[in-house]
């Protein structure tokens, strides 16, 4: 396996940084923290770039709140400035690991997303009789860093972008509390080990597909699952065959325990796809494809909030307009007419 090095000239040229300035404030342009760091830009990219040329950088500290979906989740805002040094980062390693990720992963890549991912989810489901759909268990807060680490190590062996990204890692935040024993632990081993990355990062996105890339292998070399498909912690294996996927389950929770993960007890099931498949808040069924509840609640509690701000004049009607019609394109990807019918032609916005 090729190992790349001379890589942290790159990370530190100035146009790279400034392009990642750039790329870090697409859609918070006028946010107080931006609007600040922008007023002194050439400064501040000047004062990055010494300070990653000298080894002096250090992350500040994140902001932390939790967003209440289906399940709540912490998530970590890293101040501006190091988020500027992620995508400094990033622009240069990920088309290196891009080219060693398979095709069926699809969450976190350009090109891919989630309406990508729908559609082969969605093709394999009324192809094959059986699903085995399978959730790893509080993934982020389990990303192991030592592991993670090895597995960065196989590909970069550039020691500066080393020492970068090992500060980003060391330098994550305390995540959700995880108490897993593998074979070989002791008592204080799931203490012990440093574990868990920052949901909100750049970084920890990519970091997220590095630390499956492997898994992603096994799965198509090793246990031959021709119909795959991975969207972040939710997997699913597709076939004719339920005797297979069963051997698979057991093979693949083998699997993780390299890893120091499980895959959810409860949520990981194999069933028929004729009863239905949930999946990036739509329902796959043989002939249609619906909204899941969930995702539609959600959904109007953000269309009443939208209405709330444009009425106090917190937002503009170019800012709603782009709202409604991102969400009535994710619609369009399910058997939705009526209800985008119901939804939308309802709707009024006026200032108080």
């Amino acid at each position: 396996m090729k190992r790349y090095g001379n890589l942290y000239p790159q990370i530190i040229e100035f146009s790279n940084i400034y392009l990642s300035a750039k790329k870090a404030q697409r859609g918070k342009r006028f946010r107080d923290n931006v609007l600040e760091f922008n007023y002194k830009l050439e400064t501040e990219l000047f004062k990055i770039q010494q300070e990653l040329k000298d080894k002096t950088y250090q992350p500040g500290s994140y902001r932390t709140f939790h967003l209440r979906d289906i399940k709540s989740r912490l998530i970590s805002a890293a101040p501006y400035r190091d988020r500027v040094v992620h995508h400094a980062l990033c622009n240069i390693i990920i088309p290196i690991f891009e080219r060693s990720f398979i095709s069926d992963t699809y969450a976190n890549r350009e090109g891919y997303g989630t309406h990508k991912a729908l559609r082969q989810f969605t093709k394999f489901s009324r192809a094959s009789r059986y699903i085995l759909q399978c959730d790893i268990r509080k993934y982020f807060p389990s990303i192991d860093h030592e592991i993670l680490k090895q597995l960065i190590r196989k590909k970069i062996k550039c020691k500066d972008t080393l020492w970068l990204i090992d500060t980003i890692i060391d330098n994550s935040n305390e995540q959700e509390e995880v108490i897993h024993y593998f074979p070989g632990d002791d008592l204080l081993t799931p203490i012990q080990r440093r574990h868990g990355l920052p949901i909100g990062n750049l970084t920890s996105q990519w970091m997220a597909n590095i630390y499956l890339s492997g898994f992603d292998r096994f799965i198509k070399e090793q246990l031959k699952a021709s119909k795959y498909i991975r969207y972040v912690d939710d997997f699913a294996l597709f076939s004719d065959d339920a005797q297979f996927l069963k051997e698979a389950r057991i093979a693949i929770e083998n699997y993780l325990t390299q890893l120091r993960l499980k895959i959810h007890p409860i949520k990981s099931q194999l069933f028929e796809t004729k009863h239905g498949c949930s999946f990036l808040g739509f329902r796959i069924f043989p002939e249609t494809i619906r909204v899941r509840n969930s995702n539609l609640h959600r959904a109007r509690k953000r269309l009443n909030k939208l209405q709330k701000d444009y009425a106090q004049g917190k937002i503009s009607l170019q800012d709603v307009m782009r709202s409604i019609n991102s969400w009535e394109a994710h619609l369009k990807h399910g058997d939705t007419w009526r209800l985008r019918q119901q939804i939308f032609n309802s709707l009024s916005f006026t200032r108080n």
